[in-house]
């Protein structure tokens, strides 16, 4: 059951995914793809052993009588477009990426969609308490379609952007060894723009560095290819679901991202995660936009997004999601295209950075616990925030919309338990450094005595 996550499907090949486990969920997927249509789009990432588990996941999904439009190797975001495409007559009514993300190679998964909605949460363990006590499903005859999702997306993008065609900045990105290369470079070189690329081929072992953008040492050759040869730099992670941008003089988070995407944007309404800086709510806000807080996790956004028909919603981590002249899910070569656009028209986008109020904020930093513990821990904290212990800073509000974020007079502190890991998230925010670092010293000790009432109970 441990594979079963809240937003996707995500184990160790040959341990975890096998042909008995993949077939078996291809099977029982079938059975919530079938109300909706007959047909599944499938596409698989650079991993070693995603063709293998395509082929598993398409007997289970025959079995069940779903036939499957094969698109081979692309990246999530055309898995997702596909949802939205029309192939010689045939809408899918579901979509199935297989992808270990970011994930070390020795893992892989499956992302969902099911009447371009996302397959998540209490439908994921609903899945998986079946599939845990489902006999092997009959064989059934193959049946895949192969389908052009991917050459439908190049053509989408270098039609979408064709305004940018020539412009002359000096564009450089890292593909991770990840999926992203098999786009990027066809629609870079249809709008005929001065981009050069690293680590571009597919290379599912991940052989120069690990395919995660967020964490600062993956960047390092990047910066080197942009300090000598570039004007602006875009990494992206394994899937290429999500994107680092960086000039000579930021690594541009999500959030920030949100705030220049959005500069071009009237009155719009954007999610941010509970992560997401103060500033950009603030600064949302006082632009006339509506700002929303919402949970953590791509599924939840796009949900979210769905619901208050917003028009963009972001993570730190670098997953951007556009409704606004897109369909509403994260992409991080469309949002390569659209940082692209802001600067052709003339946006500076340090100096917009540079007008923000300046803040201190941590990375997410990650406290180790167990999948038994770290709900209770939350809600222990929930409890001791009730009657915060003598010296505690002063409590203006507790936002619980996903862990608990407590804003201070200076700024806040966010403790949340991961969805995928056995682990608490912690983020601290404040106007002043040192101010910053007494949150999370302060946090930290209620932390550790929400964990000790835990323990003391089970």
């Amino acid at each position: 059951m441990s594979i079963f996550r809240e937003y996707d499907i995500r184990g160790i090949f040959e341990s975890e995914l096998n042909e008995a486990s993949v077939v078996r969920i291809g099977y029982a997927l079938a059975q919530r793809i079938r109300p909706h249509g007959e047909y599944a789009a499938v596409g698989y990432d650079a991993r070693s052993h995603s063709p293998l588990l395509f082929e598993y996941l398409v007997a289970g999904l025959n079995a069940g009588g779903v036939t499957v439009l094969g698109m081979g190797l692309v990246p999530t975001p055309v898995n997702y477009f596909a949802n939205y495409q029309s192939f010689d007559g045939i809408v899918p009514a579901a979509s199935v990426m297989i992808t270990g993300s970011h994930n070390p190679s020795e893992y892989n998964g499956f992302k969902i969609t099911v009447d371009k909605a996302p397959f998540f949460g209490e439908e994921i363990y609903a899945l998986g308490r079946e599939v845990a006590t489902m006999p092997m499903p009959p064989k059934a005859e193959r049946r895949v379609i192969d389908i052009a999702a991917k050459e439908r997306y190049i053509a989408y993008m270098i039609d979408a952007f064709a305004h940018l065609r020539g412009m002359p900045q000096r564009i450089v990105y890292d593909c991770g060894n990840g999926v992203a290369g098999v786009v990027t470079e066809a629609i870079f070189s249809g709008l005929a723009l001065n981009a050069k690329g690293i680590y571009v081929e597919p290379d599912g072992t991940f052989p120069n560095h690990h395919p995660d953008p967020s964490v600062e040492k993956n960047l390092a050759d990047i910066k080197a290819l942009l300090e000598a040869e570039g004007d602006i730099a875009f990494a992206y992670d394994g899937d290429a679901d999500r994107i680092a941008v960086l000039t000579h003089r930021h690594n541009i988070k999500g959030d920030q991202m949100a705030l220049l995407y959005s500069m071009k944007m009237e009155h719009p309404t954007v999610i941010g995660e509970v992560k997401c800086s103060q500033v950009m709510y603030d600064e949302l806000a006082r632009r006339g936009a509506t700002a929303v807080m919402y949970k953590t996790g791509h599924s939840n956004l796009k949900v979210k997004m769905k619901e208050l028909d917003a028009d963009l919603a972001c993570e730190v981590s670098g997953h951007v999601f556009f409704k606004d002249r897109y369909f509403g899910y994260d992409d991080a070569i469309y949002g390569t295209l659209r940082m692209l656009e802001l600067v052709h028209e003339g946006i500076d986008l340090d100096a917009e950075l540079e007008k923000l109020p300046q803040v201190f904020a941590t990375e997410e930093i990650k406290v180790e616990t167990t999948e038994q513990q770290k709900f209770a821990i939350i809600a222990e904290l929930k409890l001791l925030l009730q009657n915060p212990p003598l010296g505690f800073p002063p409590v203006r509000d507790i936002i619980d919309v996903d862990g608990v974020r407590i804003v201070f007079d200076k700024g806040w502190g966010l403790v949340r338990a991961s969805n995928t890991t056995p682990v608490l998230v912690t983020r601290f925010e404040s106007t002043d450094a040192e101010v910053a670092k007494h949150y999370e010293h302060e946090i930290n000790a209620l932390i550790a005595a929400a964990k000790a009432r835990v323990e003391q109970t089970q």
